[in-house]
């Protein structure tokens, strides 16, 4: 069904109601004999027949609605609801315009048509799973704002424009074709070290992986004990050292804390064979050494986020095979250390996806940040994808700068063994879990002997780390376990900080076996999470001492001033 040229003009409307009526009683005739199309197969199952129906009745009376309004005066009503928190049909000619109202309707029913028959298809778990999620991308995809001829926005922008707007939407597609991803986010407006990552510190440390940056005292006094931050190395860095408002490492800093950070190397081709174990020995491991030497501490406080909390605990259940209890406490942010609920991105990783990728990556083949960004992204695919091929290429705009999404589209590379490694023995087999299942660095992995105490923080709406599976850390780890729920994502949830105001967390300092007893006993709090952080990793600092008046010290001494040059590094 087409769209009339111009929506405004009443002589359309004729040949579109014509087109209604056929079309109409060509559903109606499939309707009543089920068993000739290629829903046959499940006819018979008593949910599937009663969605059919239901679904039938709301298209009749749907279609007999727009087949009496009259499109010049009239309005659609409202058969089908429309969800609550849908954003995409916002325009008011979505429900003012006969045409458009009948689109959306009439789209809105077909997607939980089509979403209730993959709810009940009779299919294992991980089968059903995946066949939801591909129904939600096709839905998503077919969805009619993302088609010039019908999104009256679109519409609307080129008449206005007359047709600059389609010019410029090609221009913008053109660009991102030669890029390889979808822009997000006026990238001339951020630059590296200059209006992000500029907390100001020095790199003080560095091998092949890693760079290691040690940042400057901003107060007279510092915790003896210094705070070692792991971040994931499928990105850079400097998610948590965005601009200096909501910096986490600069609230950190302002805290009294000696804070070191780990710059991953964004790897290329000569260090595609590195491996699992070589992110422990030649990245955490060798930052938290360095940042004791420098401080003249035995331990240290280390937080880890996302991945890099995964590979955060690895190191720390190594050095307790190893009896080094160099951590005094450790933080864990949106990590995951038990895969038996991965959540969405799960329907990414089969044994038959990674049999069948698995010696080009064993041989060295690196898995490009651009690959993962897209997986992570068609998670959330209508904010992340199709927002932007609609904002870009049908209405020749620029996105707004945000240094979260500038952030989200630098992406690392990383090695294919590291890669595979994670994949299999994590993700598919979760053997973090089990005692003594894995060796890595020679050392048997057992969580039960990371004993110091643990701040566990997970967000409520994350479709990377589900909040239920970071909450599984709680029954892993040996020590004593403080868990805290914050609202919104995987990134938003975490920078999150207290000024100004916004979001809440959920506290409760009795963690149960089960995470929604957890949450039905909390206390909802209003704001950020980070003061309840800076309060309980206040006591892990030990005693007080004049602020370094330099970063380094004889033996590591600084290599240049932070961001470094790992951070900067792209292809």
């Amino acid at each position: 069904m087409m769209a009339p040229r111009d929506p405004r003009d009443p002589s359309a409307w004729e040949e579109l109601a014509r087109q209604w009526q056929q079309a109409q009683q060509a559903w109606l005739a499939w309707w009543r004999n089920p068993h000739a199309g290629p829903a046959s197969a499940s006819s018979a199952n008593a949910g599937i027949a009663e969605v059919q129906q239901r679904f039938q009745s709301q298209l009749a009376a749907l279609w007999q609605a727009a087949l009496v309004v009259d499109p010049r005066k009239g309005r659609l009503p409202e058969v089908v609801p429309q969800p609550a928190g849908e954003r995409r049909f916002h325009a008011q000619a979505w429900r003012e315009q006969p045409y458009f109202s009948l689109l959306r309707q009439s789209y809105l029913l077909y997607g939980e048509y089509l979403k209730e028959l993959a709810r009940l298809a009779p299919l294992p778990t991980a089968e059903k799973q995946r066949l939801e999620f591909a129904t939600r991308q096709y839905l998503d995809a077919v969805a009619p704002t993302n088609f010039a001829a019908t999104n009256p926005d679109v519409i609307a922008k080129a008449l206005a424009t007359e047709g600059a707007s389609l010019v410029q939407g090609l221009r913008n597609l053109a660009s991102d074709a030669q890029r390889g991803r979808i822009t997000m986010t006026d990238e001339a407006a951020f630059e590296v070290g200059g209006n992000i990552a500029v907390t100001p510190g020095s790199v003080v440390y560095r091998n092949d992986l890693i760079e290691l940056i040690q940042y400057d005292a901003t107060t007279p006094k510092v915790y003896r004990r210094p705070l070692v931050m792991v971040p994931p190395c499928i990105n850079k860095y400097y998610i948590l050292d965005l601009r200096p408002a909501n910096s986490y490492v600069a609230h950190a800093v302002a805290q009294g804390h000696t804070v070191f950070m780990v710059s991953w190397r964004n790897v290329p081709p000569e260090l595609g064979t590195l491996t699992w174990d070589d992110y422990i020995e030649q990245g955490a491991l060798p930052a938290l050494a360095v940042a004791g030497e420098i401080t003249k501490c035995r331990t240290v406080n280390a937080l880890g986020f996302c991945v890099g909390g995964t590979l955060l605990a690895c190191a720390l259940a190594v050095l307790a095979a190893r009896k080094r209890p160099v951590v005094a406490s450790a933080t864990f942010l949106t990590t995951m250390l038990d895969f038996a609920d991965p959540g969405e991105i799960g329907v990414y990783v089969s044994r038959e996806f990674l049999s069948a990728r698995e010696p080009q990556l064993m041989a060295g083949q690196r898995v490009h940040g651009s690959e993962l960004a897209t997986a992570f992204a068609s998670l959330r695919a209508n904010d992340l994808v199709w927002n932007y091929v609609v904002g870009n290429y049908l209405k020749g705009e620029t996105p707004p700068a945000f240094d979260l999404l500038y952030w989200n589209s630098d992406s690392a590379n990383l090695p294919g063994p590291m890669y595979a490694y994670y994949l299999r023995n994590l993700y598919l087999d979760n053997k973090l879990r089990e005692p003594g299942a894995l060796t890595m660095a020679g050392a048997a992995i057992d969580l039960t002997r990371v004993r110091m105490p643990a701040y566990v923080m997970a967000s409520r709406e994350d479709h990377i780390v589900p909040w239920r599976s970071a909450y599984r850390t709680t029954a892993l780890l040996g020590g004593d376990v403080t868990f805290v729920l914050g609202s919104s994502g995987h990134i938003a949830g975490v920078v999150n900080p207290p000024q100004p105001p916004k979001r809440n967390f959920w506290m409760n300092d009795l963690v149960t076996d089960e995470p929604d007893a957890w949450l039905a006993r909390a206390d909802a709090a209003p704001g950020s999470w980070w003061p309840h952080w800076y309060a309980w990793l206040a006591p892990f600092g030990g005693a007080m001492r004049a602020a370094p008046k330099r970063a380094g010290d004889a033996k590591h001494p600084p290599l240049e001033p932070a961001p470094g040059r790992y951070v900067r590094e792209r292809g």
